[in-house]
């Protein structure tokens, strides 16, 4: 059994450079939207980009791009070395990165939390996509951090759930997310760009945008919606 290639590429954190800096594109990105960028996706048939549909904002109006960091973790009951991995985690987020918490589906713990978004903060990180929980919430909503996630429950983590690893390929809803990766969330939810992808989509969601400009401006003028499509218009 020759599985090279398979584990060449499950080890992979992409770093295709991108043409302008990793703060422009983050930046560029929270100018657009998630529907914006779904369209794009589609155009290039990626289809299911999208994490699962009740990983919401904590408000509403929260909005974050970044380059993405990964974090995989399951319900676990030891406790042997977790603070001291935890930190280390903690050590290894890039600036400009969102988290994105693999929790392989937990329903219990609250993974992300007040220090965590602290600490996270200080290396510059931009935001965290949990498939889990958060508590602490009040103060975690008082640092202005963008916090996507399932559920808020007062349990941490520690006794009940554990990192298993950082920075390696997981999979969330039918999305493989590999670290290095662009992701948009916004009041629509979270979508996990390709990486090598990324600067094209983007140019194109910015085109996308400007263009709704138009299309606003026919229908507010008193065009039919058959009309509409008639200028290249859509709904």
């Amino acid at each position: 059994m020759n599985l090279d290639e398979l584990t060449k590429e499950r080890g992979q954190i992409k770093d295709t450079p991108f043409p302008i800096s990793v703060k422009e594109l983050c930046d560029r990105y929270e100018g657009v939207t998630t529907p914006m960028v779904n369209d794009v996706l589609r155009e290039m048939k990626y289809l299911y980009q999208t994490l699962p549909n009740n990983i919401l904002p904590l408000r509403e109006e929260m909005k974050v791009a970044g380059i993405v960091f990964t974090i995989k973790g399951s319900k676990n009951l030891s406790l042997d070395n977790e603070m001291v991995e935890r930190a280390k985690m903690l050590e290894a987020i890039p600036q400009d990165s969102v988290i994105v918490w693999d929790t392989s589906e937990d329903d219990e713990s609250a993974q992300w939390g007040e220090i965590m978004t602290m600490a996270a903060k200080k290396q510059g990180c931009r935001g965290a996509m949990v498939d889990g929980g958060v508590r602490d919430t009040n103060r975690v909503l008082e640092q202005n951090f963008p916090v996507f996630c399932k559920y808020r429950s007062s349990n941490g983590m520690l006794g009940r759930f554990r990192t298993i690893g950082y920075q390696m390929p997981i999979t969330m809803g039918k999305v493989m997310v590999y670290p290095g990766d662009v992701v948009l969330g916004d009041i629509d939810g979270c979508i996990v760009i390709p990486r090598e992808l990324a600067y094209e989509v983007l140019i194109r969601a910015e085109e996308i945008r400007d263009n709704e400009v138009e299309i606003k401006e026919m229908v507010n003028s008193g065009m039919t919606p058959t009309e509409v499509v008639d200028n290249g218009g859509y709904f």
